[in-house]
């Protein structure tokens, strides 16, 4: 009997795993050019709010988009302001367009508010605008997504780290970035932000080290701005979850060697606040 009972739960085990579904980190289209998807973008009723040359590489080219919907998810809770937006990199090198999946990243950002036929209807209009899209080999299992980390003892979604508190934080932001702003979203509790970081130690250098051109898509870093009446508070992801989170395939071995970059994150995004 006890055989027939530890058959059974392994079978159901098995069974489990078997019907777990991946989904990709990222998907890929047929190449165009960055006229073109931003006319492919706003026709199908996003907005496009921001684009740029990540790593300072115009083979690779960062487009940034919302729209209404992507809004509306993230109204329910301000710790879901980081899936306000989405992300498409102009591949010059390999001719491809590489898309931020919004089932995996807004899976990731909104957790148990996740809309799933949000999401699908982001990527409907996406298919529509660009063709067949094909997922990247890198993903993660479905149930992984929410709550993921790369391992024990590693931050989650909602560690966030604070770079800064104090009045007027969007101000200094502005003053000290500049040109490296890429967008700016305005939220219901903030302002969300992506940076671009053109620095030594920046996403050049963390990027290529790890040989992760192609799946750059998930630049610019981003800051959210939340304002309150007495004081404002600014936080990034935390970069053990935002890397590990954007290069799901990375390992051990990968992630040592941009360790320094964890820290080099966050004192850039601390100095923007001075």
């Amino acid at each position: 009997m006890k055989k027939l009972l530890l058959s059974g739960a392994l079978a159901a085990l098995l069974t489990s795993s078997l019907i777990a579904k991946d989904v990709s980190t990222y998907e890929y289209a047929a190449f165009k050019n960055s006229d073109a998807v931003k006319s492919a973008l706003t026709t199908q009723g996003f907005q496009v709010v921001g684009e740029y040359d990540a790593m300072s590489n115009p083979d690779y080219h960062v487009i940034t988009y919302t729209n209404a919907a992507m809004q509306t998810e993230v109204s329910k809770d301000d710790n879901n302001s980081f899936a306000a937006v989405e992300k498409v990199l102009v591949d010059k090198k390999d001719n491809t367009l590489v898309f931020t999946n919004p089932e995996y990243f807004m899976r990731a950002f909104i957790e148990d508010d996740y809309s799933d036929a949000t999401a699908k209807s982001i990527n409907s209009a996406l298919s529509t605008a660009f063709g067949k899209l094909t997922g990247s080999p890198d993903g993660l299992e479905e149930d992984d997504i929410k709550g993921y980390h790369f391992m024990m003892g590693m931050p989650y979604y909602e560690d966030m780290i604070e770079v800064a508190e104090g009045k007027n934080l969007v101000k200094k932001l502005k003053t000290n970035a500049g040109d490296n702003i890429v967008f700016e979203i305005k939220l219901k509790e903030g302002t969300l932000f992506g940076v671009a970081m053109p620095t030594p130690k920046g996403e050049k250098s963390y990027v290529t080290e790890i040989k992760g051109e192609k799946s750059a898509a998930f630049l610019p870093y981003m800051v959210f701005v939340e304002t309150e009446d007495d004081k404002d508070e600014a936080k990034i992801m935390h970069p053990k979850y935002y890397l590990a989170l954007s290069y799901p395939k990375l390992s051990m071995g990968q992630f040592m060697s941009i360790s320094s970059a964890i820290g080099n994150i966050e004192d850039y995004f601390e100095g923007l606040f001075k």
